[in-house]
């Protein structure tokens, strides 16, 4: 567990976790939750975006540790991409099923 967090046992032995600092963290709701989600799924997109068609352009993904990928899949892309954002993370996870079940169209189905 992180120093933020501490696993606990209650009278019956299961166990919770108590989060620390939960009265500094904010949760957007509304309109400003809306337009993170919008932002988010926007910034994915156009990061697909130029690679997608005949015409498409190379991407240069460079990794924490150095190794240096150039492709023009989606699938590749996205699966080197760290992302933080919850809609982000769903159209991640909506390319690679993709990938999964049919095998191309990776790029079409997120751009």
């Amino acid at each position: 567990m992180s120093a933020m967090a501490q696993l606990l046992f209650d009278d019956y032995g299961q166990p919770f976790i108590v989060m620390r600092d939960q009265e500094r963290q904010r949760r957007l709701t509304g309109v400003d939750a809306l337009k993170s989600h919008i932002l988010a799924a926007r910034s994915v997109s156009n990061t697909l975006r130029s690679s997608l068609g005949p015409r498409g352009l190379d991407k240069m993904i460079v990794s924490p540790d150095g190794d240096v990928t150039i492709t023009n899949d989606g699938a590749t892309i996205m699966e080197k991409m760290d992302v933080q954002q919850h809609v982000a993370k769903l159209m991640v996870q909506l390319s690679k099923s993709q990938d999964n079940e049919i095998g191309d169209g990776t790029t079409g189905v997120v751009g």
